[in-house]
């Protein structure tokens, strides 16, 4: 099972995400770097384990505001080996096949940036990107039919719950052993409460491709020893 560290982008900082509530997020403080800026976070994450890919949430693009693609383009140049997946509210076929073409990173096509079954068709029509289906406190967001189909999903899908981000009550088990059992063999990731490795065990068990991380890495919940040992 992968293990993805995360960085979520606003105002040109990393953020603090918890939640979903992202009115309330503030620079992140946090042993691994001196400061909130991306190039030192992403060091920070990065020393703590051979990871192979970085989920970057552009939570400003995702606002429909102005973007961090310089950021990208700076992460991508010193880390080319590093696989860069990128949410950043892309969900029309222009924005992610140029996403595609030109980088920086892999598009994320977030279910809550759709606003029906035919975008998300289209969005998802060329299996270049990943999906994320997004669920808050709320409930599923986005297009029910795109929750309910897994016709519809591409061979990389996310299950991001929203209301676990930064909150430490473990992961959303019972949601991700359904879509597991649902998705027909395609890599399901997980994303939102994991506390420690015996959450990764458990996940692990139940047949998910890799985990999303970010408060278990910040505040030492995982040791660079538990991720060796478990990546190893």
């Amino acid at each position: 099972m992968e293990l993805i560290p995360v960085i979520d982008l606003m105002g040109g900082a990393v953020v603090h995400a918890r939640r979903g509530a992202r009115d309330a997020y503030r620079p992140i403080e946090t042993p691994l770097a001196a400061n909130a800026a991306p190039q030192d976070v992403a060091e920070g994450l990065l020393a703590l384990g051979a990871f192979r890919t970085l989920y970057i949430a552009d939570l400003d693009a995702i606002a429909g505001g102005g973007g961090h693609d310089a950021v990208l383009e700076a992460l991508a140049a010193q880390h080319p080996g590093l696989a860069l997946w990128v949410d950043a509210g892309e969900a029309s076929p222009a924005l992610l096949s140029r996403r595609v073409a030109r980088g920086p990173g892999r598009p994320v096509i977030g279910s809550e940036s759709l606003a029906d079954r035919a975008q998300a068709a289209a969005a998802l029509a060329s299996g270049a990107g990943l999906l994320s289906l997004d669920y808050g406190p709320e409930g599923p967001r986005g297009p029910a039919e795109l929750h309910a189909d897994a016709a519809l999903w591409p061979e990389a899908v996310i299950v991001m719950t929203l209301a676990r981000v930064g909150a430490g009550q473990g992961p959303d088990i019972e949601r991700l052993s359904q879509i597991v059992a649902r998705a027909q063999g395609r890599r399901v990731y997980a994303a939102g409460g994991v506390r420690d490795v015996g959450d990764l065990h458990r996940l692990a068990e139940r047949g998910v491709a890799g985990v999303l991380l970010a408060s278990a890495l910040h505040d030492g919940r995982l040791s660079r020893e538990d991720i060796a040992a478990f990546m190893g």
